[in-house]
């Protein structure tokens, strides 16, 4: 089994998307965005985040690969921010010279 960031890194997306998606990255805010996009009040750790925000990113994909009329593309960019910016702080706490000084 691939480990979690193995498993972010090899998704396959339309280069528009995550262009997106690494443009907001950046801006990131885990506290506003997990429990929206979750739906719940709880914040998860960042492995249990990843695991639930692949589940959410992959549904958002079969929509968008069957057309439905309920794709958002918005919210399809949200869910890959936050992927992103999850994996960005497991790879920081598991290095923690990325994380910066202290």
């Amino acid at each position: 089994m691939q480990d979690i960031l193995s498993m972010v890194g090899s998704l396959r997306r339309p280069s528009l998307l995550v262009q997106a998606a690494r443009f907001g990255v950046d801006a990131y805010d885990r506290a506003s965005s997990l429990p929206r996009l979750m739906c719940s009040l709880a914040i998860p750790r960042s492995g249990e985040a990843i695991m639930r925000l692949i589940e959410i990113e992959a549904d958002c994909n079969s929509r968008r690969v069957e057309a439905t009329a309920d794709y958002s593309a918005a919210r399809h960019v949200e869910v890959l921010i936050a992927l992103l910016g999850e994996a960005r702080l497991m790879r920081a706490t598991q290095r923690p010279e990325l994380a910066g000084p202290t």
